[in-house]
């Protein structure tokens, strides 16, 4: 366990960085991949059949959540190391905001694992029937889905700190700080756009300009912690 010792080293950001690459494809697969092929929107029963024939896939996306969130747990503290000495305070911050997101993540299960029990019939509901059943099912599934614009909010706060911390820091380029911090108010954006205005078109071409530039800056970051490290100097601790 070497590679946890010295937070300014390669093996450290390498590390980091492969963790990074864990949780984009984890997540990708889990969050993007698995909801598309799945749900029908506005039709629970079609998606609980879906579900009930590819319960591989169903639980393959479980089995991504676990992995991803796991992930996330290493990767906050890794990144609070790395940028402790240029604000602690910050570096903290970014730190809770992310576990905030993995604490939000994980209780949305707690639906996903209701809903599924509506549909199965597996909780002894004598009094409903089967339309009601998939019915209160689709809205546990809604409540599962809302947690995602939650957790978005929290995501967004740690991007724009973790991309101010990137840029004071002087390890690595400071567009990708940039990058994280003007992209990650896309996760913002998509969660008032659910909320509030739906039917914004400009809001939603604002929102995937912003995504766009926030996934090539985390990719970016991760890349350029996996083959390059932070620069051999001395970050300088800055204040405010």
């Amino acid at each position: 366990m070497r590679a946890f010792e010295d937070p300014l080293s390669l093996p450290y950001a390498r590390l980091t960085g492969g963790l990074y690459l864990v949780i984009a494809l984890a997540g990708g697969f889990s969050i993007l991949y698995v909801p598309v092929m799945l749900n029908v929107p506005g039709d629970p029963a079609a998606t609980f059949d879906n579900i009930a024939r590819h319960r591989g896939l169903f639980h393959a996306g479980l089995i991504g959540d676990l992995v991803m969130m796991t992930t996330e747990i290493f990767v906050s503290a890794m990144l609070y190391f790395m940028f402790r000495s240029v604000n602690p305070t910050l570096a903290l911050a970014a730190c809770f905001a992310r576990l905030m997101m993995v604490a939000v993540m994980s209780s949305m299960l707690f639906f996903h694992a209701g809903s599924l029990a509506l549909a199965d019939g597996s909780v002894p509901l004598g009094s409903f029937s089967e339309a009601q059943r998939l019915q209160l099912a689709g809205l546990m599934r809604h409540v599962h889905d809302a947690g995602v614009w939650i957790w978005q909010v929290f995501f967004c706060l740690h991007l724009i700190l973790l991309g101010r911390l990137v840029v004071r820091s002087g390890l690595y380029p400071r567009l990708i700080g940039v990058g994280l911090m003007v992209g990650g108010t896309g996760y913002l954006v998509d969660s008032v756009q659910v909320f509030a205005l739906p039917e914004g078109a400009t809001l939603e071409a604002v929102k995937v300009a912003l995504l766009m530039v926030v996934t090539a800056a985390e990719l970016s970051f991760a890349l350029m912690l996996i083959l390059r490290g932070p620069r051999p100097s001395t970050p300088h601790a800055v204040q405010g």
